[in-house]
């Protein structure tokens, strides 16, 4: 375990990983993140012992008031720029969707280097674009055309959950998502019920399945015959988030019951067949995605 840390570059915005680096820090404090473009600086959204594996820098020390000045410098350096690219595309008639407007001191080669992310239904002729951005904002411009998960992540929102979206807040990776986890999550692959504000399948289908998949082994098949604190019943129900099953009882009144409190032989009637056939379906599945 190693003393970590997950900082933000904006309120809400995406979690980024740290070492402490052999200093206490608090919620609410200001540090310098190493990235490719120099020391940024970010907020302290979190600190604790975790097991962050190798790969995740360090904390470069605490931000000073320069590096809090100079942050802000580059804030309004992005606003204009996006203030100025959104007037050029509207001047070249662009069928182009502005997203974000980042800003580098340094590009790794010594130059200044403003970053323009965009969306467009289609391949986009921005060469007259590209020299009057260079020539209004004096930096080298790299424009950078973005799928739908990528713009969701960059412009953030909230999930049907009413939290902020997993992309945009903690995932650090985009992994494929595929839509036989919507089914086996009960939420079924039609409707919209597994869609995320991107128009893809949710994230948080995979890294929840995990969780999905224990509970599934541990409790009993649908329709079975088990015995609770309340009395004996059936199975007519599931309730993963709680860990619990809801169970029918011989007059038809239905009560929530946590899985440990369920009779043994309950618990055993899932069938070791219905779980090697979910198993062999889901490495299917993965090959297609």
């Amino acid at each position: 375990m190693t003393r970590a840390l997950a900082v933000s570059f904006e309120p809400y915005g995406q979690l980024h990983f740290l070492a402490a680096g052999g200093r206490d820090y608090a919620p609410g404090d200001k540090v310098l993140y190493p990235s490719e473009g120099g020391l940024e600086v970010a907020v302290v959204a979190w600190c604790g012992e975790a097991d962050i594996g190798g790969g995740v820098p360090t904390c470069a020390g605490p931000a000073t008031a320069a590096d809090v000045a100079r942050d802000e410098e580059h804030q309004l350096r992005r606003a204009r720029g996006e203030q100025v690219a959104r007037a050029l595309i509207r001047r070249h008639g662009l069928d182009m969707k502005l997203l974000a407007v980042d800003y580098l001191d340094d590009d790794g080669e010594g130059n200044r280097l403003t970053v323009v992310y965009y969306q467009a239904p289609e391949r986009v002729d921005f060469r007259a674009l590209l020299g009057d951005l260079v020539r209004a904002l004096r930096t080298r411009i790299d424009l950078r055309q973005v799928g739908d998960r990528d713009a969701t992540r960059l412009l953030g929102g909230v999930g049907m959950c009413g939290r902020s979206l997993c992309c945009a807040s903690h995932l650090r990776t985009l992994d494929p998502v595929s839509l036989r986890l919507a089914r086996s999550q009960d939420r079924g692959s039609h409707g919209t019920q597994h869609i995320g504000a991107c128009g893809r399948p949710a994230c948080c289908l995979r890294f929840e399945q995990d969780a999905y998949e224990d509970f599934h082994a541990r409790a009993p098949r649908m329709g079975a015959a088990v015995t609770t604190p309340d009395g004996p019943g059936r199975v007519v129900g599931y309730q993963v988030p709680l860990d619990a099953i809801i169970v029918a009882g011989p007059g038809g009144e239905r009560t929530s019951c946590p899985l440990g409190r369920v009779c043994p032989a309950g618990a055993a009637s899932q069938s070791p067949r219905r779980n090697q056939a979910r198993q062999r379906e889901r490495r299917h599945d993965d090959q297609e995605t």
